[in-house]
């Protein structure tokens, strides 16, 4: 097997969309605590403050036209100029911390 082996989460962080108690089982089964947003509650559940993270790092690859809209038919290409993307985002932070 190549890689890192694969560790399982401790938590799984998701939208009102998975607000669903099957789903909150099977999570429970594989030994990961689900925090699922609850549908009719008034937001301030704090999931949101995960979820920006993730949300702010696609809107930062969106930036690059050849990941937003997949042009490549080969993973590793496409795999490829993700990586190139990554590279150039954290250069960018790091050249404006200093």
């Amino acid at each position: 097997m190549r890689g890192r082996p694969r560790c399982k989460p401790r938590r799984l962080y998701a939208d009102r969309g998975y607000d669903f108690d099957k789903y909150r089982r099977l999570l429970w089964k594989r030994g990961i605590k689900p925090l699922i947003a609850r549908r009719g509650v008034p937001h301030g559940s704090g999931l949101g403050k995960a979820r920006w993270v993730v949300e702010r790092a696609f809107a930062w690859l969106h930036q690059f036209k050849r990941l937003r809209t997949r042009y490549e038919g080969r993973a590793d290409l496409h795999q490829g100029l993700l990586e190139l993307a990554c590279s150039l985002i954290c250069l960018r932070r790091l050249r404006n911390s200093f």
